[in-house]
């Protein structure tokens, strides 16, 4: 069973960012479910620090507590679904110096706020997707 809000998750990526614009999700884990609707429309990596062996995803071991910044250059969103409050800061210090928004998708019972690397955020809700957005 995948995460609830993971298909409204992908509609709103979907009718904000332009196909063929890079896309980074950190921390893909077992749960791609985002990631495999997002496919084929935009340049889309997945990372994490071990390959989940998931078929049908683009995936780049990355570590992002030292991450490539490779992966993340050129990116118009970087998002991260559920994860760990320790890693919230590095993944929106990424994605900051990266210039990309950024979509934390947090635990129900999270809040998240990473202002300090961004100029604009706010919570969204859309359909049953609940999140933050952070924009340079």
């Amino acid at each position: 069973m995948g995460i609830i809000g993971y298909d409204d998750l992908a509609e709103y990526i979907s009718s904000k960012y332009a196909a063929g614009s890079r896309i980074v999700e950190v921390g893909v884990g077992r749960c791609p479910d985002t990631a495999l609707l997002l496919r084929g429309r935009f340049d889309l990596v997945c990372t994490d620090v071990v390959d989940p062996g998931i078929e049908g995803i683009r995936f780049v071991r990355d570590d992002i507590c030292r991450p490539d910044m490779g992966l993340f250059r050129g990116a118009a969103l970087v998002y991260s679904i559920r994860p760990p409050p320790d890693l919230q800061a590095p993944i929106a210090a990424a994605a900051s110096a990266a210039g990309a928004d950024l979509i934390i998708r947090p635990f129900s019972s999270e809040h998240t706020d990473l202002r300090r690397f961004f100029r604009r955020s706010h919570c969204v809700n859309y359909g049953q997707a609940f999140f933050y957005l952070y924009q340079p």
